[in-house]
């Protein structure tokens, strides 16, 4: 399938599987590297499945294309916990992904907190088990199924929090530490996902938190987008999708500009010159200002833009104002012609 080409780039070498060391008297160190005529071991690849219609379909697509790539195929599903019976169904899930030849298969219960809501919290504690599986079974990459339709409403909930082109950007191809992240779906539409799975005889689990109006994404995917395409004609989706590659190609040349840039408006001291920084294209000194911050322990998802803009004034509408005061109790000020951005 076309869609998973991606993968025959190449992988990072994959990790070996945890394991707890075991000292012994007297052992001889491990060679290191392999044995002249060892084979290097073949890469890993495991499918975050929900058991919904776009990750059956990947999880089944990886499971026929894997041999022909020479790479094995193993799935992950996560228990939220969030419903009745979850465990019961991710069990299902999980014999649903064996009986498509997937192996290992492993099925992770986690538990949900409570910070940036509902939405947020479910996500954070499902990478955070993704994150353990891979490093468990020292799997080179992770696929999901996001597919257009996703990135479409990705980009604008970015729109509606006006947090600039980095969240109009949507979701990578490939993200997270080495790449883990691989997202081979992002240019099919849901419905094409979901003819896979039905002309596959494959079951699916349909999420009554996908149709759930008290989340923001249910109700843009029921109302919002049907709404645009109704006023705007067919397209909106694909429209979305374009915007998100493009805004991505600018994130990133405004991102290394500023890499670049951070160097040169220090001091010798390492202090940040509001003369320098006035001198920077606002976009460019938004930038650095905020990897300052980050850098000095701001979470950066916690960071939006309006607190980016309150320190940006510190250095073009500078009249004597106090400091600013950003999350993680880091405290950004101007003293003496530099802007001090460190723990409060």
């Amino acid at each position: 399938m076309e869609a998973l080409e991606s993968l025959r780039e190449p992988l990072r070498e994959p990790r070996r599987p945890q394991s707890r060391p075991e000292a012994t008297a007297g052992a001889t160190a491990p060679a290191t590297g392999p044995a002249p005529h060892e084979r290097p071991p073949t890469p890993l690849v495991l499918v975050a499945c929900s058991g919904g219609a776009d990750s059956m379909a990947l999880a089944s697509a990886l499971a026929f294309e894997a041999p022909k790539l020479g790479i094995r195929a193993g799935a992950v599903t996560v228990d939220h916990g969030l419903q009745s019976g979850s465990d019961l169904r991710a069990d299902e899930v999980a014999q649903r992904l064996r009986e498509l030849g997937l192996d290992p298969v492993e099925s992770v219960a986690v538990t949900v907190g409570r910070d940036g809501g509902p939405e947020a919290a479910a996500r954070d504690a499902r990478y955070a088990a993704l994150d353990a599986a891979a490093e468990r079974h020292g799997a080179a990459a992770i696929l999901l199924g996001h597919t257009r339709d996703d990135q479409a409403e990705t980009v604008l909930l970015g729109l509606a929090r006006g947090s600039g082109i980095r969240s109009l950007s949507g979701m990578a191809a490939v993200s997270g530490a080495d790449g883990r992240y691989r997202r081979p779906f992002l240019h099919l539409d849901r419905q094409t996902a979901r003819k896979a799975c039905m002309v596959q005889s494959l079951p699916v689990w349909d999420d009554p938190h996908n149709a759930d109006p008290a989340y923001t994404r249910s109700r843009l995917r029921h109302e919002g987008l049907p709404a645009l395409e109704k006023a705007l004609g067919k397209g909106v989706v694909e429209a979305l999708a374009r915007t998100a590659q493009l805004s991505r190609d600018d994130a990133d040349a405004l991102d290394a500009w500023a890499g670049q840039a951070a160097a040169s408006v220090r001091d010798a001291a390492g202090r940040l010159e509001c003369a320098k920084l006035h001198e920077l294209p606002p976009a460019v000194r938004r930038r650095v200002l905020r990897r300052a911050a980050i850098d000095a322990g701001a979470p950066a998802g916690s960071l939006f833009a309006r607190h980016i803009e309150e320190v940006d004034r510190l250095i073009t509408g500078w009249h004597g104002q106090g400091a600013i005061n950003l999350p993680g109790k880091v405290v950004a000020q101007r003293q003496g012609g530099r802007l001090v951005i460190r723990q409060g």
